[in-house]
């Protein structure tokens, strides 16, 4: 079996090149916070800009819920907005099944709406 440098060096050394995202999400980086998509990076500058323009007190990023069977639901963003309101924010690019399920399920468990962004 013949093998190319790269691919030897790789065996000697134990290791795998990093897979490639299922959904083909690039990571991003912005202000040294690495988001799981360019989508979402996109709207924490824009909530910045909202900041900035005085409508968003500030946010939370990563918020999870707890779900039955030991699952745990991570919402995108929390935002705090000047008007009083909280709103969550799940950034997504495909609907899938288990996100769908999910999201019922935290809405029928908690008192919140999420809102796709």
């Amino acid at each position: 079996m013949r093998m190319t440098q790269d691919e030897y060096d790789r065996l000697i050394q134990g290791r795998e090149p990093p897979k490639a995202n299922k959904y083909h999400a690039e990571i991003m980086e912005v202000d040294y916070i690495k988001f799981r998509s360019k989508k979402e990076a996109r709207f924490y500058q824009d909530l910045k800009a909202e900041k900035h323009l005085g409508a968003v007190l500030y946010w939370h990023r990563q918020v999870a819920f707890d779900l039955p069977g030991n699952t745990r639901y991570i919402v995108d963003f929390q935002v705090f907005y000047k008007n009083g309101n909280v709103v969550y924010y799940d950034v997504k690019g495909r609907r899938l099944k288990e996100y769908i399920r999910n999201k019922k399920m935290v809405e029928a468990l908690y008192p919140i709406k999420i809102i796709e962004a």
